[in-house]
């Protein structure tokens, strides 16, 4: 039997506080513990290395496997528990772990790709236009919005579920989907209801 969550006083994914007590306390059900194989796919299969940024980055595993591979890549998190996690995980790369707001952070040069791993989810649906807009403003034409994306009817979380229709819909306007594939090695929370999607800038 699985043993009960423990208690916190943040309820508000909204606030760092909230990310904060589920890092101090270890319980992180969303953290896959390592790099995706749908990742290592893209990267291997990418004609060159790209700019990219990792938002909700959490503990990071992805940063550090993308600048080893020789992709300028940038991982970033409001919560500092979490980025103080990333940077410790991310050794000589810690210093591309940075403590910052999504909508305000800018890069330090143009973007290609930003991966996208159980952020949209993360954060409250009212929320979701407000990302979807800064995907676009982050990425010019043909640069590309990739990663795992959350199908379900939650109405309680996070994470917060989407559907396909609402996923469309909210991409619509800035994306096209280039690549829609399964997930074989999805983490429990996530099993059977999540999508590698890549989505490419028009």
């Amino acid at each position: 039997m699985a043993a009960d969550p423990p208690s916190f006083a943040s309820r508000d994914p909204l606030s760092p506080q909230f990310w904060d007590e589920r890092f101090a306390k270890s319980f992180t059900p969303w953290d896959r513990g390592g790099v995706p194989q749908a990742l290592r796919d893209f990267v291997v299969a990418s004609p060159r290395p790209l700019s990219t940024l990792i938002p909700g980055c959490g503990s990071a595993y992805e940063l550090v496997y993308l600048c080893n591979a020789g992709w300028d890549a940038w991982a970033i998190d409001f919560a500092p528990q979490a980025v103080a996690r990333g940077r410790t995980l991310a050794g000589q790369w810690g210093e591309r772990v940075v403590e910052a707001d999504f909508f305000a952070w800018q890069p330090p040069h143009a973007l290609d790709f930003i991966y996208e791993c159980a952020f949209l989810c993360a954060l409250p649906p009212a929320l979701r236009p407000q990302v979807a807009a800064r995907w676009a403003q982050l990425l010019p034409p043909g640069g590309r919005l990739g990663g795992f994306f959350f199908f379900d009817q939650t109405v309680k979380g996070p994470p917060f579920g989407i559907d396909r229709n609402g996923l469309q819909t909210l991409l619509a306007p800035y994306f096209d989907c280039v690549e829609d594939a399964p997930v074989g090695d999805s983490i429990p929370i996530f099993v059977g209801k999540e999508r590698w999607m890549v989505w490419q800038r028009r």
